[in-house]
């Protein structure tokens, strides 16, 4: 097992377990985190654990050109009874993600660490969130690491009324001008919306570009 240094640096991801976790330790600072997601790499730890750093050899992904929308979901999207918005309630929307109740999982990976991390990395602009609003009231969104070259690297998203965390995810793909969304791990939610798994040798190349 590879335990990281004060150094920002990690070791090749080809030294990474058939699951996909490479190192543990170091810290999450902003250049840490930053020069993680640049090179393909993120945490994924529970209270309690050093911090674990994962680069999997499959990389669930979403080209926005490959989006698929529902029948059911299209008519959702045509009621148009929300209101969506970006970066308006950062806080929010990861403290939603944090404490709602999941019915496919025990708990939370997202420590009081990583919840003030990833505040710091919107902060200095590099984590967005997406927020609907019904009358007023957050009933979704979705945040993550914008790369700033065109990547998103979504990390969680809740709901609190049924198809509007797909409603943020949609709003994402289809107006914010990403080439690629980072999903990192298989999800069935989202592989319902068109993202798919690639080799992590297709996928780093595409954290390059400009």
């Amino acid at each position: 097992m590879i335990w990281l240094s004060e150094k920002i640096e990690f070791p090749p991801y080809e030294l990474a377990t058939e699951d996909g976790l490479l190192a543990i330790g170091g810290d999450l600072s902003v250049d840490r985190l930053v020069y993680a997601y640049k090179k393909g790499i993120f945490p994924w730890f529970n209270e309690g654990e050093p911090i674990i750093w994962y680069s999997p050899w499959q990389r669930m992904v979403l080209f926005p050109s490959e989006l698929k929308i529902s029948k059911s979901m299209k008519q959702v999207l045509k009621k148009k009874n929300y209101t969506i918005t970006e970066n308006k309630a950062f806080k929010d929307v990861i403290f939603n993600c944090r404490h709602i109740d999941r019915n496919d999982q025990y708990g939370t990976w997202i420590t009081n660490e990583m919840e003030d991390a990833y505040i710091s990395l919107h902060s200095k602009g590099y984590a967005k969130s997406i927020e609907v609003w019904i009358d007023d009231e957050l009933v979704a969104g979705l945040y993550g690491v914008d790369l700033e070259n065109g990547v998103f690297c979504g990390e969680s998203m809740f709901s609190k009324t049924s198809n509007m965390s797909k409603v943020a995810f949609i709003h994402l793909a289809q107006n914010c001008g990403y080439k690629l969304i980072d999903c990192q791990v298989y999800n069935e939610h989202l592989a319902s919306l068109g993202a798919h798994e690639i080799d992590r040798k297709d996928f780093l190349p595409y954290l390059l570009f400009k």
